[in-house]
């Protein structure tokens, strides 16, 4: 069964000739647990701004559960958990109130909201948080709040606009054992923003990839990866001062200060590795392509 139908979907904001998102076309499945990746101004969080029918569409239509979202303004929320990147309406609520609150306005009865608010302090780990508002809150613990506010009242579906961002690596190992496990045990479809292509590699089960705009790819990982599986991932630590030099034609990426990846052809990887000066280097690793990979080459090429 089809969650999200969305056809041939664009956007322009007021005052712009250029569209936010153009003539997007993606389906979304019950129970898939569904990645969307893309640079900052790929047109992420406006497509799914608009799925959540907080943004209009200039043309095309998106339908949840078979029914247009511009409907019924009420469809829409009562079926998705939403966690955007910012929710200011939480600033003046402690987290308990937030999440009982929010379990009352998705229908929970008084005590019922109560015993909804006590699992999810315990699911997400917060309840030394529960009498803190949530402005005095660090970055790291607003975003497990929203992420607990999104699951009040098991939505069949979720929409997280980047759920790990400001999370230590425990809290995110914790966020991605929480969703698979509300994936598997509920059925719960699962859509989500993300600009870690290697941790999101470890829970999607398909991917969409935005380059201005537009969709590059769609489809399993595994099957996408067939673009780029005669390749193995080099992947170089040096000095940020220091970047390693390639021998053309090969085009490296800096994924983050000092950490260096390209793809080579496995036959030619011998010869690239003894062309570098390896005593620049700090470390170096050879593997096969990653969905990081699958994500640059994408980007990389025309929508």
């Amino acid at each position: 069964m089809l969650v999200y139908d969305i056809q041939n979907v664009t956007k322009y904001y007021p005052g712009q000739t250029r569209p936010a998102n153009r003539d997007v076309s993606l389906q979304i499945h019950t129970g898939e647990i569904f990645g969307i990746l893309g640079d900052n101004g790929a047109g992420k969080t406006t497509l799914i701004r608009q799925m959540m029918n907080l943004l209009r569409s200039t043309s095309g239509e998106i339908t949840l559960f078979g029914q247009p979202v511009t409907r019924d303004p009420l469809w829409t929320p009562r079926n998705v958990g939403y966690m955007p990147q910012e929710s200011s309406s939480l600033n003046c609520l402690t987290v308990g109130e937030a999440l009982y609150y929010t379990a009352h306005l998705r229908g929970l009865r008084r005590a019922e909201a109560q015993d909804e608010r006590e699992s999810l302090l315990d699911l997400w780990q917060i309840r030394e948080m529960r009498d803190q508002y949530s402005n005095r809150l660090s970055g790291g613990q607003r975003r497990l709040l929203r992420l607990a506010v999104a699951t009040v009242g098991a939505p069949p579906v979720l929409i997280l606009d980047e759920p790990t961002n400001d999370l230590d690596p425990q809290r995110r190992k914790r966020v991605w054992d929480v969703l698979r496990r509300l994936n598997a045990e509920r059925g719960t479809t699962i859509i989500f923003i993300t600009h870690d292509a290697i941790e999101a590699e470890k829970i999607i089960q398909r991917v969409a990839i935005m380059r201005d705009g537009a969709l590059a790819a769609v489809g399993r990982p595994a099957d996408l990866k067939r673009t780029v599986d005669q390749k193995l991932r080099l992947e170089l630590f040096c000095s940020p001062d220091a970047p390693p030099h390639f021998p053309p034609p090969l085009t490296p990426h800096e994924v983050q200060p000092g950490r260096w990846t390209v793809l080579v052809e496995r036959q030619a990887a011998s010869a690239v590795l003894g062309q570098l000066d390896l005593t620049q280097v700090d470390d170096f690793r050879l593997y096969s392509a990653t969905l990081e990979d699958l994500y640059l080459h994408y980007a990389a090429v025309p929508a």
